[in-house]
């Protein structure tokens, strides 16, 4: 009886996971670029099943299930990397990207530490000496790497390709990365992403859109049904304790007297 508590323990554990994610999905509903995140779980007949096929240890010799916990595990995350809808601001540094890539920008930890983070925020601005940076003020970077500085005094045309123009020549183009696998990218920070061992770049097929946002790829709507549907069942799981825990005070309290 007593891991029937256990069992419906997991869920509601399961359940506060789930609301988290949409919460933080929430959250961010305004924020440029967000991609949005999900939650997995596994049921302890897959786990089980995973055990038995488990060929790490030596056939011939007797193995241990190990510690049984019925009820659900909570599952890896994962990242919607679906494009977001697409808005026009007329600002000639806001970019958006049409299809798969990442901007790239050099990003200083609090550590002084720098290195490469990409992001499908295209919300840039120009620092006073002329250099191109995110709302937070780390440098965007070309296709080589390097810091991109255009003259402010001069009209700036930004094309298809991510040329920066100006007077008829070409200043700087844009770097745009994509990556073979997403599963070799992690989240870093609300919306920035880095690449782990196993990532493989490789060409972008992206345009880029000057005057033009990439929004969130978040259903306002479908995140507060799926909250709903987290809450009715999380609060099934507390049910279940409550219904344990009386019967569990009649076998202790009444029965034992008879």
């Amino acid at each position: 009886m007593v891991k029937g508590l256990y069992t419906a323990y997991t869920g509601m554990l399961n359940e506060q996971h789930r609301m988290d994610v949409l919460t933080n999905n929430l959250a961010n509903a305004d924020t440029n670029g967000f991609k949005k995140e999900g939650a997995t779980s596994q049921a302890f007949d897959a786990i089980l099943a995973y055990k038995i096929k488990d060929s790490s240890e030596n056939t011939r010799l007797a193995r241990r299930l190990g510690v049984n916990h019925p009820g659900v595990k909570i599952g890896e995350g994962y990242t919607d990397f679906s494009q977001g809808p697409i808005k026009s601001t007329g600002n000639a540094f806001d970019l958006a990207l049409t299809d798969a890539g990442f901007f790239a920008v050099e990003f200083t930890s609090k550590s002084g530490e720098t290195s490469v983070k990409y992001t499908r925020d295209g919300d840039f601005t120009l620092t006073e000496d002329g250099r191109l940076v995110t709302r937070d003020g780390d440098p965007v970077l070309d296709e080589n790497g390097s810091y991109i500085e255009v003259n402010q005094l001069l009209p700036v045309e930004i094309n298809s390709s991510g040329q920066i123009i100006q007077d008829g020549k070409v200043v700087a183009t844009i770097q745009v990365t994509d990556f073979e696998d997403y599963d070799y990218l992690e989240r870093y920070g609300e919306n920035y992403f880095q690449p782990i061992e196993g990532a493989q770049e490789k060409e972008a097929a992206a345009e880029i859109r000057s005057g033009y946002l990439e929004t969130s790829n978040i259903s306002v709507v479908t995140e507060m049904v799926n909250m709903i549907t987290v809450s009715r069942a999380y609060e099934s799981n507390q049910k279940v304790i409550t219904t344990y825990d009386s019967t569990l005070d009649i076998a202790a309290n009444q029965l034992g007297r008879i």
